[in-house]
């Protein structure tokens, strides 16, 4: 395994060969890292010659990479930073539906990092079951996905209601949203892990990058397997 990791100084060892085992490449979280360590690992991933997925990236970093990489590209709603993809064109569909505004950062998380790893995305915002009516205006494009990710804070009840209405797997993301008795994302988290409505997955508080990553896995797997 030696062979397929590269030591970078004495902070870390990338795994350079992930993409050869699971189909994609290791993902870079860079908070809680140093600017330069961060930067130092991205650009040893780079010189490997892999496509770079950043998440939780500040804009000092992303100022330092973007001068140094053409193709890096930065978001500073969601805080991801990419450099280079592993497909030009999306595959399938996933739709990414926020409750709220305040949703945004999590939910763009989870649709970059999946149309990142190679599936075709639709975002759709600001649907959250106070205002009930505006989901359902747009219930004829969230059917058309493959996959749903449903983001949402406060009671986080919108995940339950989209898994009452589509007939394909729907991921729940809690976010940190809300006030006091939220507690940070804990009673959107319970709400949608008790949820009566079946076919609902649950990621942890505000992890949209896993809800995307899991998402792309369901959607390009109904693809190569034929499903339609």
């Amino acid at each position: 395994m030696k062979d397929q990791e590269s030591l970078l100084s004495d902070f870390a060892v990338i795994d350079t060969g992930r993409a050869e085992r699971t189909g994609y490449p290791e993902v870079v979280y860079c908070a809680g890292k140093t600017t330069g360590q961060a930067e130092a690992i991205i650009l040893k991933m780079r010189e490997a010659g892999l496509p770079v997925l950043g998440t939780r990236a500040d804009a000092a970093l992303a100022e330092r990479i973007v001068k140094r990489e053409k193709e890096a590209e930065y978001d500073p709603i969601s805080r991801l930073l990419t450099v280079g993809c592993l497909r030009t064109e999306g595959r399938g569909l996933v739709a990414v539906v926020a409750a709220g505004t305040s949703d945004l950062p999590v939910a763009k998380e989870a649709a970059l990092s999946a149309e990142f790893l190679g599936s075709k995305v639709e975002l759709i915002t600001d649907v959250g079951v106070a205002g009930i009516h505006r989901l359902f205006n747009r219930l004829p494009d969230i059917r058309k996905a493959r996959v749903v990710i449903a983001v949402a804070g406060m009671e986080g009840a919108l995940a339950g209601v989209i898994a009452g209405l589509v007939s394909v797997p729907v991921i729940a993301v809690p976010t940190s949203v809300g006030y006091g008795a939220a507690f940070g994302g804990l009673a959107a988290l319970l709400g949608m892990l008790t949820s009566c409505s079946p076919g609902i997955s649950v990621v942890n508080i505000d992890n949209g990058f896993g809800a995307g990553y899991q998402a792309n896995l369901i959607n390009l797997l109904g693809l190569e397997t034929g499903k339609q």
